[in-house]
């Protein structure tokens, strides 16, 4: 059988080291002794180690890989086999997702000493019945409920916001845990375990058996405050200084609808600022794979499709009060993008201070709406506050307002609950301020599976007709795109209400359907597209990852960050005239101004019938700024106000790859062979030295002999 581009011969074993036997290859173009024995797999994600102010979670394995005997999780009998009657320990359990999305399943592997490893086939759609590794009650102790603030609402005492979720991705295994995509190569792997993994009649299989080793070790343990020690320790006493993890951040992106001169921070006089709210990251088990769909992308493209269609009536008419449009990076973290802007307006570094702030607008999860509901979430503790019921009130009545002609059922819950996870949050923990939340869902979310790797295009019913090509299927509205440009259509009006801007336009503003379809056909579909390559520059163009990642210099923003600030750009901006000499430092030109203005330049459309593009400059109020916890400038690794999440540093490459073992007795009887070979060569080596005078001596002629 054929994996990864090697023939693999099931049948065929020899020598790998003292202690193995392989799997031997015929591979053209395997060079080495090591191609020839392992077959690596491809397309294999790990999960990795996370670590937060009190705790690590995640897997690792040892330093030198973990190995054991592949067996399949099908039935119980397979997973008695695994924990309890199995001759041939440890194991690599490879299952399907059915038993992985099972969170007895993963603990009684967790805890068994018979367990080195599990791979996970994970197929493109989820169980019906949903599945969520998060917690329950997401960021439950950094949000804005506490003893001290309204203690009845703390940690989901009236609403239990993710029923579904186990705790999973918080769970901390012994051993490194993989996915694998459910193609050619996993059958291989199927195909080696039926041929020597599958005894006769019940009976144990015999040797050669198949094996996987995997390889994930993670530098930090216990916990951030812990590793963050240890990088002090590291970066002041050694000579050869090496971080063990990472805080978790990146950029928050922002942009006032009308420009704000970054060069003076904090207060600004006479602003006063609507923030339209949403985040841009999500999470699921494995490392680096968040889809996030409806977690987080129909959030970011409702907001960046209502600033677009603010554009034009603005321009026409702009609102007596300014609106900031803003993206909140790692907020699945705890929070960390928002805390951070709102700590940088506590400490008057950023544009403008919270005294500026009028009131907040923040959209939520709103792909999955029930028929047509959406509903207004608002916090009951600080409406207790007459002032900030009433601007609540006029909040409500500008959404409802707005939403005429629509076809969107805006409604309050009918009972007193608190806010679900939200950016607000964040806000209310500085003080009261009037605002909304907007969600497609009353109380528990309706997305069944909140921060897992099922959260997809095809749960959101992001789909297409099997006939059209790529460039037709940008083009395609589907239904989710012309229900998102619904609610940024009544979002951009509520907006333009809020701002106090000219009701007479109110009905002008309408979010366009086919910008929406192309945001979601290449933020869940495919991003190298022909609309994205446009409007970005050359160096980035990249498939965008939700996980927030780290960061290490905080000097880029990463690629999916770097993504939406284009997008925003272009739909927002202005094209001008400079070229990109003079759009990389416009400063030297009238009417330009860095204060006010970014400058972007972009590769543009490629020209008809032509492979050359039409690049341009684009200037915006387009800004992004560090998204990473105030913990980490405070150094309060185990705060409880901000977040202090990190993510361990490997250095090894992560990988899994399979091959054949032999037994306990062959591999000793051939360490035995091995030893007594080197006995024998070193006497015969001494007998040969020590007679090398008698054995290696030439007879000399008699130094007289005449002839």
């Amino acid at each position: 059988m054929s994996i990864g581009g090697c023939l693999l011969t099931p049948g065929s074993s020899g020598v790998i080291s003292p202690v193995s036997q392989s799997v031997g290859t015929r591979c053209a173009g395997c060079n080495s002794v090591e191609q020839k024995i392992y077959v690596d797999l491809n397309n294999t994600i790990p999960c990795v180690r996370l670590l937060n102010g009190t705790h690590q979670m995640g897997c690792q394995s040892s330093i030198s890989g973990n190995t054991g005997v592949l067996h399949v999780l099908e039935t119980e009998a397979d997973l008695d086999w695994v924990l309890k009657s199995g001759p041939h320990p440890p194991y690599m359990v490879l299952m399907d997702a059915s038993y992985f999305n099972r969170y007895t399943v993963m603990m009684q592997l967790k805890n068994s000493t018979r367990v080195t490893g599990v791979a996970v086939v994970i197929p493109s759609t989820g169980p019906p019945q949903g599945f969520s590794p998060h917690n329950k009650c997401p960021n439950q102790h950094t949000g804005v409920y506490s003893d001290s603030y309204g203690p009845g609402l703390a940690d989901c005492n009236v609403t239990v916001w993710n029923p579904l979720g186990n705790g999973l991705s918080f769970e901390d295994f012994k051993f490194p845990i993989f996915s694998l995509k459910d193609d050619n190569q996993t059958e291989a792997i199927r195909k080696c375990i039926s041929d020597h993994n599958v005894g006769n009649n019940g009976s144990a299989p015999a040797y050669p058996l198949c094996a996987m080793q995997m390889f994930s070790h993670m530098h930090a343990v216990t916990s951030t405050a812990t590793c963050m020690r240890r990088n002090y320790i590291q970066e002041h006493y050694s000579l050869n200084p090496e971080s063990v993890c990472d805080p978790l951040g990146d950029f928050n992106v922002w942009a006032p609808l009308l420009p704000l001169n970054v060069t003076s921070k904090g207060h600004k006089a006479n602003e006063s600022v609507v923030i339209a709210a949403t985040r841009l990251d999500g999470r699921s088990f494995f490392w680096d794979v968040a889809t996030a769909a409806e977690g987080t992308v129909t959030g970011f493209v409702t907001l960046l499709a209502a600033a677009h269609a603010l554009r034009s009536v603005t321009e026409q008419a702009p609102p007596s009060r300014n609106i900031l449009f803003t993206f909140f990076q790692g907020e699945t973290f705890d929070y960390i993008g928002s805390s951070r802007m709102v700590y940088d307006m506590e400490k008057k570094k950023f544009v403008i201070d919270l005294d500026n702030v009028h009131s907040v607008l923040e959209i939520g999860q709103v792909g999955l709406r029930e028929g047509t509901n959406l509903w207004m979430h608002t916090d009951p503790v600080s409406r207790t506050n007459a002032s900030v019921d009433e601007q609540v009130r006029n909040l409500v009545a500008n959404l409802k307002d707005s939403v005429t002609g629509l076809g969107i059922n805006l409604a309050e819950p009918t009972v007193s609950q608190p806010l679900p996870p939200s950016s607000f949050q964040r806000f209310l923990r500085a003080r009261p301020f009037p605002g909304v939340v907007l969600a497609d869902h009353q109380s528990s979310f309706v997305n069944k599976y909140y921060e897992s790797i099922y959260d997809n295009a095809a749960y959101l019913n992001v789909t297409y007709p099997s006939d059209l090509s790529p460039e037709e299927q940008l083009e395609y509205i589907t239904d989710t795109a012309k229900a998102l440009a619904q609610v940024a259509t009544l979002v951009a009006r509520t907006l333009y209400r809020q701002a106090d801007g000219n009701k007479d336009l109110v009905d002008n503003i309408t979010a366009d359907a086919k910008i929406v379809t192309q945001m979601l056909y290449g933020f869940l579909i495919r991003t190298n597209n022909s609309w994205f390559r446009s409007m970005i520059s050359a160096e980035d163009v990249g498939t965008p990852q939700y996980y927030v990642g780290v960061s290490v210099s905080m000097t880029r923003p990463s690629p999916m960050t770097r993504l939406v600030q284009y997008l925003l750009a272009n739909l927002t901006g202005t094209v001008t005239a400079l070229n990109q000499t003079t759009c990389q430092d416009p400063s030297s030109q009238r009417n330009e101004s860095k204060e006010l203005y970014s400058y972007l330049w972009v590769r543009g459309p490629q020209s008809a019938n032509s492979t050359n593009r039409d690049p341009y400059c684009v200037r915006s109020t387009v800004r992004s700024t560090l998204a990473i916890s105030p913990a980490f400038e405070l150094r309060e690794y185990e705060s409880k106000v901000y977040s202090t999440w990190t993510e361990s540093r490997w250095k090894s490459s992560i990988k899994a790859r399979i091959f054949l073992v032999a037994s306990k007795e062959l591999e000793m009887l051939t360490l035995g062979v091995g030893i007594a070979v080197l006995l024998v060569s070193l006497l015969v080596t001494y007998f040969i030295s020590s007679k090398a005078e008698l054995l290696f001596s030439s007879t000399r002629e008699p130094s007289g002999t005449t002839y």
